[in-house]
């Protein structure tokens, strides 16, 4: 496997930005009650954390040391805005339903994370690559997360009924507890319980410390 090919598939399994660091859960509680929201806030934080880094590593050599992380946050939050004016533009009512939470990307600790600990050390080519990677991870569980709080929640897909309710003559009842917050958390848990069931070196031991996938290949 290549390396940019490893950069780029590493953070949606071995070193997935939410189940292995437990970075961005705030979105992943917010705003995967539906598929749509899911994948919409998916796209947006993936763009505003390409972007963000591609700018930075452009820029990282006349950067400051001392007010780099003012600059960081300056770049990732004009980005932010833009996106938010773009869903304003093109998707109102998506924007209505997403709320304050595009906004919060700028404190999203995944999008500063890399900026500042990849971006700053790294080429535009790798970076961007970087950046895409941890965008598709965070986007994988987000997805994830959303289709089951919809599917158990609403006995729908993106709007389209898959299950059918007893409210239209079916069998199912809806959860209305996956239309809350909490459930969230219960389906990020099983799915870092099934995530290192099957990956067993992303255990934690007592007294040690989870490190990077590229931090374990170092000799």
């Amino acid at each position: 496997m290549t390396s940019a090919f490893r950069r780029l598939l590493d953070p949606v399994i071995d070193n997935n930005p939410v189940t292995l660091q437990i970075l961005g859960i705030c979105s992943a509680l917010a705003v995967t009650t539906s598929l749509a929201t899911a994948l919409t806030m998916s796209v947006a934080l993936t763009a505003v954390l390409v972007a963000s880094s591609t700018v930075i590593s452009l820029i990282r050599r006349h950067i400051p040391n001392a007010i780099r992380l003012i600059v960081q946050i300056t770049i990732i939050a004009s980005l932010v805005i833009v996106a938010d004016q773009i869903l304003q533009a093109f998707a109102w009512q998506m924007s209505q339903r997403l709320s304050i939470f595009v906004g919060l990307i700028v404190t999203n600790c995944l999008v500063l994370g890399r900026a500042e600990g990849f971006a700053m050390r790294n080429g535009v080519g790798a970076s961007a690559l970087d950046a895409l990677g941890n965008g598709l991870g965070y986007s994988f569980i987000l997805l994830i997360v959303g289709a089951i709080r919809e599917v158990f929640g609403t006995g729908a897909l993106f709007g389209h009924p898959v299950l059918p309710t007893l409210a239209k003559g079916g069998w199912f009842t809806p959860l209305n507890l996956m239309m809350l917050a909490p459930s969230a958390f219960f389906i990020l848990g099983l799915l870092i319980w099934f995530i290192r069931t099957i990956k067993v070196e992303q255990v934690e031991h007592e007294g040690t410390a989870i490190i990077s996938a590229d931090e374990a290949r170092k000799p």
